[in-house]
Order: structure tokens, then sequence, then C-alpha cells
């Protein structure tokens, strides 16, 4: 039984109430304004009215439709009701469901550290004062993939704070990636309501040791005034340093020459095995250049000539030979 404006006891009615809502339900944010109608489709309508310590509105008599209007929503829990009473003495209710949101404050990133390659690490996505938070993710971004969400269950409709905890194991792929989080509030449909609250993006400062670029050993041909570079370029962090080893031999001649860079154009007078080391404070390593004289041209002609003539010189002597003894063989004759 309830009691309404018109001071009379009322039956509620246990089968479907025929009231419509429109909206069914409300979002709105803290202190602004929203409203309501309230409609009966039953032709047996006494009268209708609202229930709510807030914009509730008297029962009126005569009425098949009901608007109900609030200025500044005041309160974080709010349910007001719809209600109509019969000729019969039946009533029934619907109630409007009303959620009362606000956005973050804002949201930041903490624990944001350099960190070596193979070490997990956690970083913090602070949000301040969101409501209500039942309905509150966060989302994890690096660069333009999502890494996680977050939700949370939380009873209070009042804002409240939350924190969200991401942990990640290093890997020099992520060196200088951006990270940030946001916290948006999923209460309207995609791409509607008001858009999430972002934090500051953060690179990623990951350490690991130099690897090369490309092959860790090469055997190189050095012809006579021509040129070749050796490339002993390496990635890592924090940025190698480099040291380059000669064949003794050309010691004398490098101590002229700044040799602390990835690459090195030695002279074509000096082959053999050059050793370069590329190291940071995460690790070194080393890579050989086997660096061979190749034969010189005139030189590889020459022999064929030589070749040739002797070749030649073979076939004349066995020619003259073989006259002779015609010449002999005729004479005797």
């Amino acid at each position: 039984m309830s009691q309404n404006g018109d001071g009379l006891l009322r039956k509620l009615v246990s089968t479907s109430c025929p009231l419509e809502l429109s909206p069914p339900r409300v979002v709105v944010r803290f202190g602004d304004s929203f409203s309501a109608n309230c409609t009966s489709s039953s032709d047996q309508t006494e009268g209708m009215g609202w229930e709510s310590p807030f914009g509730g509105v008297d029962f009126t008599q005569g009425v098949s439709s009901l608007p109900f209007k609030i200025d500044s929503v005041p309160e974080w829990k709010m349910e007001p009701i719809c209600y109509v009473n019969f000729r019969d003495g039946d009533q029934c209710t619907e109630v409007l469901p009303v959620t009362v949101y606000k956005m973050p404050d804002s949201a930041s990133l903490k624990n944001v550290r350099t960190v070596e390659e193979g070490r997990q690490f956690a970083i913090q996505c602070d949000v301040v004062n969101v409501a209500p938070a039942r309905n509150l993710s966060v989302v994890w971004h690096k660069g333009n993939k999502i890494l996680s969400s977050q939700t949370f269950e939380e009873s209070s409709p009042s804002p409240v704070s939350k924190s969200s905890v991401l942990t990640l194991t290093a890997h020099r792929d992520d060196d200088g990636a951006e990270i940030w989080c946001e916290a948006k509030l999923n209460l309207w449909p995609k791409e509607q309501g008001p858009p999430p609250v972002r934090s500051e993006a953060h690179n990623v400062n990951v350490l690991y040791p130099p690897t090369f670029t490309n092959d860790p050993n090469e055997n190189l041909e050095m012809t006579v005034g021509s040129k070749i570079s050796l490339n002993c370029t390496a990635k890592g962090n924090p940025v190698p340093s480099y040291h380059w080893q000669f064949p003794n031999f050309t010691q004398v001649w490098y101590r002229s020459h700044d040799v602390n860079h990835p690459i090195l154009t030695p002279s074509s007078k000096f082959p053999g095995v050059y050793i370069c080391t590329a190291s940071n404070s995460q690790g070194t390593v080393t890579k050989y250049f086997i660096i061979t004289k190749a034969p010189r041209k005139f030189l590889a002609v020459l022999c064929l000539f030589k070749s040739l003539f002797w070749d030649l010189r073979l076939i004349l002597c066995k020619k003259l030979s073989h006259l002779s003894q015609e010449i002999k063989q005729s004479s005797q004759q």
C-alpha cells in the first residue's frame, strides 16, 4: 500500500505497469540539469505524480503525462519515482534510473624510471576524484597500441580516487616508446560523452648492451688504390663507444688518427686482422675484419703471357727437332 498527495492509501499493482519513461534512463553531470517525462497508456488513469527529495511533483489529477525536471543535480544518488493512480484505487510506479557522474580531475603516471633489459618494472596511473568509479576504465597505451584496460569494483556513487598498475618486462624494442594512460567512464555508446582524461606521455628508457647492425665478422679483399670501409656500427643504450685494434705494423700510422668511431677506412697498404669492440655500461661486443690483398691484375696478365710463351716455345722446339731429323734422313739417302 502507498499513500500519495491525495491522502488516500493505494494498492500497488503487481502486474506490468503501463508507464513509459522518456528518456528511460538519465546520465547527468553533477550540478547540471535534466528533465524526463512519464506517460501512462491506461485509459483508467485517475492522476499521476513524481516522488523525489529534489524536484518532486505533487499528485496531479486528470493527466496521463507528467514532466519531471531538476535545474541542478545536488546529490550523487537519485531515484525519482513516477506513480500513477487508477480509478479502481490501484497504483503502479516506475523508477527513473539516474547516474550522476564526474570526470576525473586528472590522470598521471608514477614510477616512470630507467630500467635494464629483461627486468620487470611497474608504472602506476593515478586517477583523481571520479564518479561513479564502478563505471571507470583505465586504458594503457604504448604508441598506437592498447596494452591493457582495467575496471574497478566500487559501490560508492560519490567521487573517489583510483590507481591502476601496469607491469611490463623491459625489452630493447620498447626503448624510447611513449606510454600513457587514459581514464574514461563507460556510460555512453561509443564516440559519445566527454573525452577521456589522458595523462602525459612518458618515454620508456631501456638500457641494453650493444648489438651490431650488420654481420658480426667480415672477410674483405683489398686491391691497390681502392678504399674499403670497416663498419662496426652497433646499437645500444647508452650509446656505445668504440675501440679498434690493428695489425702490429699499422700501430704507428693509426696513432695520429681518431679511431673512436664505428666506421674505419684503412689504408690499402695495411692488410691484416682489424678488431673492433663496441661497449657501454651494459656490455661489450667484438667484431673481426680480416683484410687480404687481392692479386694485382698486371701480375695475373704477365703470368698468362708467360704461360702462353712457354707453350709456344715447346711447340716450336718440337717442330725444329722434327725438321732436323727429316733433313738428316734426306742427306743420308
